[in-house]
């Protein structure tokens, strides 16, 4: 397995707090509270930690396959990712590594999935509206891009993804070079998700928590497709019924607060991944 490794003179991560919790009013009508580079640094690190504990917990892990990237809010050339060869269901705050544009690992000591970089380093530097990664290869995700076909509104939920996702088309094998992770940032584009023939699903959003909840939604949505096609023929939401939906479920903050409640019950049952 290839991997991008540079000893590092890391310091030790700050002793990470409980995450604030705000009501879903105050956080549909303000969005989320203003937070000071350390205190947002830190946001974004358990917010990866979550999120690696639900995947683990949907099964979205496999091997050394598989990873989720937050943009540093002080280096935005930087970015937080887990480690190569840990265990989603292990993985805590002070496991994160934190890897620049050059594939330097500048903070932590655990290598760094080589697929990773090559991937996330492009759709960071294409995207700078772009704060968190999410891919892995999940069954149903994977399944579904084993088919080179966009993902049809055929439920509410999947209207999430009307209009606000692509197709990368073309498998070449596992990327782990710079120049395929330019070509799926061109892929996606200006949307939320992409589909990846012959490998899986991606997302991208403003927040950890959108791009985590997206990920997580459209695996499902693939899934309910998949189920549904196999016992027939779907009837898929007209489009300007379909658009009007993405509208009201599909937004940024939707996501944010869609997360909320998976990120409460896994705080509860794994309080040691604020380690």
């Amino acid at each position: 397995m290839n991997q991008i490794t540079r000893p590092a003179e890391a310091q030790p991560l700050a002793q990470p707090a409980i995450l604030d919790r705000h009501d879903f009013g105050k956080l549909l009508r303000e969005g989320p509270p203003p937070r000071d580079l350390a205190a947002e640094r830190l946001h974004r690190q358990q917010s990866l930690a979550i999120t690696f504990r639900l995947f683990a917990r949907l099964g979205f892990d496999q091997g050394l396959a598989g990873h989720v990237t937050a943009r540093d809010p002080e280096f935005p050339d930087e970015f937080w990712v887990n480690p190569l060869g840990q265990h989603f269901g292990r993985i805590r705050v002070s496991d994160l590594i934190r890897v620049n544009h050059e594939g330097e690992v500048v903070h932590g000591h655990q290598p760094v999935n080589r697929a990773a970089f090559a991937i996330h380093a492009s759709i960071h530097a294409a995207r700078p509206d772009v704060v968190a990664a999410a891919h892995t290869h999940s069954t149903h995700g994977k399944a579904w891009a084993s088919l080179g076909r966009k993902l049809d509104p055929l439920t509410q939920d999947s209207c999430s993804f009307f209009e606000d996702h692509a197709l990368f088309d073309d498998f070449t094998g596992v990327v782990l070079d710079r120049s395929e992770g330019d070509r799926i940032a061109d892929a996606l584009g200006p949307h939320k998700a992409v589909i990846l023939l012959n490998h899986g699903i991606l997302t991208a959003g403003p927040t950890v928590e959108a791009a985590a909840w997206w990920f997580i939604a459209m695996d499902n949505a693939a899934r309910t497709q998949l189920l549904a096609e196999a016992a027939g023929t779907p009837r898929p939401i007209p489009d300007e019924v379909a658009r009007h939906t993405a509208r009201q479920v599909g937004s940024a903050t939707g996501g944010m607060l869609s997360f909320q409640p998976m990120r409460d019950w896994i705080l509860a049952q794994e309080p040691d991944l604020l380690d």
